[in-house]
């Protein structure tokens, strides 16, 4: 039997997409999903998405890292499947109920509400989560913001000049997180731009993360370097829109592609 996949991508952060809602697909292990995701001897991707039917939404999303770990969400990926979708969708994922809507420019998502205590990042200690008093290797006092899944946000005069490939792994498993963390690294450019580099748990540095822009956006609106409204993040893969509004609730607004269609049989990767 084969399975046919959608590859996709939101700003040259890259998915394949399983849709599970019609047809029976393998059970997804670790491994399975690792197998896929590897860039040299499967289909390559940053996450692994599977649809599935929801009784509380239009579908439920799955979203599996390039390690094959589950995760809770990805905003790049809400945007592909908003746009698989075409129409005003509800997505169930393990962070919660998010809402999307195609539109011309992209597709906007809600992404819900941002918790900042400590025990909800999680943190394995009390933090004041807006800086939290800590450091490695000259990245110092970091907010902290989970928007369906766990951030660490640095501000820095020059992104580029962060050795994400060595800080962002040495961050992400630090026991402080005892659910890792993905690190964003970022500089304010003015009062409503921000350039930010991301490097995502059980991936790596990727070309854009939704939710790394909505967690430091919020960041630094909480912090007072940008203003309380929207803002344009700019990352390695392009641009995203991020709004914080008086309700709580976070909009993420950006492109999705589908890039080809194509399957693949289980057995060549063990299933």
């Amino acid at each position: 039997m084969r399975v046919p996949f959608i590859k996709m991508h939101g700003l040259g952060n890259d998915f394949v997409v399983l849709d599970a809602r019609e047809g029976a697909l393998p059970d997804m292990t670790t491994r399975l999903a690792a197998a896929i995701s590897d860039r040299k001897t499967g289909i390559g991707c940053d996450q692994l998405i599977v649809l599935e039917p929801s009784p509380r939404a239009t579908v439920r999303m799955r979203i599996f890292n390039a390690d094959g770990g589950e995760v809770e969400a990805c905003g790049n990926a809400s945007r592909a499947v908003g746009l698989l979708l075409g129409a005003p969708a509800t997505i169930e994922t393990l962070g919660g109920l998010i809402a999307t809507d195609p539109q011309s420019g992209g597709v906007a998502v809600d992404m819900g509400e941002p918790r900042f205590d400590w025990d909800a990042i999680p943190l394995a200690y009390p933090l004041d989560t807006l800086a939290m008093p800590v450091g490695w290797n000259g990245l110092e006092n970091p907010a902290a913001v989970n928007v369906g899944n766990p951030h660490a946000v640095f501000f820095v005069p020059d992104t580029n000049a962060v050795a994400l490939d060595q800080l962002g792994p040495l961050i992400e498993h630090d026991p402080l997180f005892p659910q890792r963390v993905n690190v964003n690294v970022a500089t304010v450019l003015s009062p409503d731009e921000i350039r930010l580099r991301v490097w995502e748990r059980g991936v790596g540095e990727t070309r854009a993360c939704g939710t790394g822009a909505c967690a430091t956006a919020v960041a630094a609106m909480r912090r007072g370097l940008v203003k309380r409204g929207t803002v344009r993040v700019n990352l390695p893969g392009g641009a995203l829109l991020i709004g914080w509004g008086p309700d709580n609730r976070i909009t993420m607004t950006g492109p999705a592609t589908e890039s080809f269609r194509g399957s693949f049989d289980p057995a060549d990767f063990g299933a």
